[in-house]
């Protein structure tokens, strides 16, 4: 077996999605201490420790407690080299979920056991099965009081539409937790809390043992021999082409905050999931195996490091070796270029890398050139990867700046934050850049905006929030816009590349302006 090919083998590239609050930046951290990659998991919330989880590393998110952009972390496990993208659970910045769930071959969903299924949960998972991703399931905080285990099942086959398959079973919860049975093994693994450290006690005792009911009691040792024969007799058998084809989610159950059941988890999980896939482009697709490189940008973040006000674009590599100082084929901008100090991520912390291949996410360094969605390639491949759609924004407000001799501080942090994709900005036609209408598609967006403006660019903004809840492009270009015959609640509006859109405060707005102008065609979508 080729190096090449060897190397590919061993990526596992996966995203971490979730409701706010299920867990998932703990459960993230458990999995970077098996991997070595940290010594001491930071609590998210935890007031007595100043350690903050690692994943969330903007100023914002440890005053908050939580995640709002996707961090890429990266650690090897057992010979795997894996790639974890932690998302932001918050529906508000879902956009940045969204893109980061197109650079991911599977996803971890993540659930709380007392809550069950939540909205966002469902908004993230139609993504994953209109791409057809794998999912695995982890329902977490089984050492809380949980809902009955087949009530979640059912929540999940319910809610979501998706077969389960569980691959362990939860004996109680709560302060009944006692572990959980391990199907595979047909053996229950005892569970000791241990303050989240690495090393857990593990206590494995085989299910026909006869310590067994002395382990559990008499009442926990029936309920568990009748929910294994109800398992047994009842349930989705494991079936590992329904589960790649995104047709059947594993379910595990377990404790990320006390680290019970994560490292099995983990295990089954790199059994279960494949090396990098073929993605789709253009003409075809590209072949992970494959000689060429090639690699699509999904994310852009300025500032990461404000000492340098930097600004680094986030890429999935999709086939291929990439080498440091290889000349690549930039194909929206039609150009040869050397993609310099390139890195490998963990949050916030970064380290120049040599080289890396399919599956693995990389940043370098983007003086200003790349979009999200471009792609990098050799020359002679020259594929282009599908465009990563964006979302029309429904919250939408003026800003400026209080002090105008910081006009140009103004212009540059929010046209950055702009291309990163977090929000969208509009203009009145003729009206100069001390401005500007800002469209997001969640209102906590607005608030990362004002801070980062602060403290990243030293700008102080004035907000005024906007009636607007609807946004649609004009794309007929004949079109007179002097002469369009409008509501008095639509305003007309520039983007930042001249093409007109109206903005409209209810749908009778948006009928009333097909209505009175023949001919006038809208759409929901801007094209990138």
């Amino acid at each position: 077996m080729s190096n090449l090919v060897e190397e590919i083998n061993k990526r596992r590239t996966f995203a971490i999605i979730s409701h706010p609050d299920a867990g998932k930046t703990t459960l993230t951290e458990k999995l970077l201490l098996y991997g070595g990659a940290i010594n001491l998991a930071g609590s998210v919330k935890g007031k007595r420790t100043s350690k903050h989880a690692v994943s969330d590393w903007m100023e914002i998110e440890k005053q908050r407690g939580i995640s709002v952009t996707s961090s890429v972390l990266q650690f090897k496990y057992n010979g795997y080299c894996i790639n974890i993208l932690d998302t932001p659970g918050h529906q508000d910045f879902s956009e940045d979920t969204y893109r980061t769930l197109m650079a991911a071959d599977s996803a971890v969903m993540v659930i709380d056991g007392s809550k069950g299924v939540e909205n966002q949960t469902i908004k993230l998972f139609k993504v994953c099965v209109m791409r057809h991703i794998p999912i695995i399931t982890f329902i977490n905080k089984m050492d809380r009081d949980s809902k009955n285990p087949f009530d979640l099942l059912e929540d999940i086959e319910n809610v979501l539409g998706i077969h389960t398959c569980p691959m362990n079973w939860p004996i109680g919860s709560g302060k009944e937790f006692r572990g959980v049975y391990d199907r595979k093994t047909k053996s229950v693994l005892s569970f000791t809390a241990n303050n989240g450290q690495k090393e857990v006690e593990k206590q494995v005792t085989d299910i026909h043992s006869e310590n067994l009911e002395k382990l559990l009691g008499p009442y926990q040792y029936k309920d568990l021999m009748d929910d294994v024969e109800l398992l047994d007799g009842a349930g989705d058998d494991f079936d590992l082409e329904a589960v790649r084809s995104g047709k059947l989610t594993p379910v595990f159950f377990g404790s990320a905050l006390t680290n019970f059941g994560v490292e099995p988890f983990l295990e089954e999980f790199l059994n279960i999931t494949t090396p990098p896939l073929p993605r789709e482009t253009i003409s075809g697709t590209v072949d992970p195996f494959s000689d060429d490189f090639s690699a699509f940008v999904f994310k852009i973040q300025a500032n990461m490091n404000k000492a340098h006000r930097d600004r680094i674009a986030f890429m999935r590599i999709c086939s291929g070796k990439f080498e440091k100082d290889m000349e690549v084929f930039h194909v929206q901008g039609n150009r040869k270029m050397r993609l310099s100090q390139p890195q490998q991520i963990m949050a916030q912390e970064r380290e120049v890398i040599e080289e890396a291949y399919a599956g693995d996410i990389i940043g370098v360094f983007d003086p200003g050139v790349f979009s999200i969605g471009d792609t990098i390639c050799t020359a002679k491949n020259k594929a282009q990867f599908k465009g990563i759609p964006t979302f029309a924004p429904e919250h939408f407000c003026r800003v400026r700046q209080k002090d105008t001799m910081k006009r140009k501080q103004f212009i540059k942090g929010t046209n950055q934050i702009a291309q990163e994709g977090a929000i969208q900005i509009f203009q009145e036609p003729e009206a100069g850049m001390e401005e500007v209408i800002v469209g997001v598609v969640g209102v906590l967006q607005f608030d990362v905006l004002k801070y980062r403006l602060e403290n990243e660019y030293n700008v102080d903004i004035i907000m005024e929030n906007l009636p607007f809840q609807f946004i649609r492009w004009i794309i007929n270009d004949e079109i007179d816009i002097k002469s369009l015959n409008l509501a008095s609640d639509t305003k007309i509006i520039q983007d930042l590349k001249g093409n007109y859109l109206l903005l409209f405060t209810s749908e009778w707005s948006i009928s009333w302006a097909l209505e009175h102008n023949k001919g006038l065609e809208l759409q929901e979508f801007g094209n990138n």
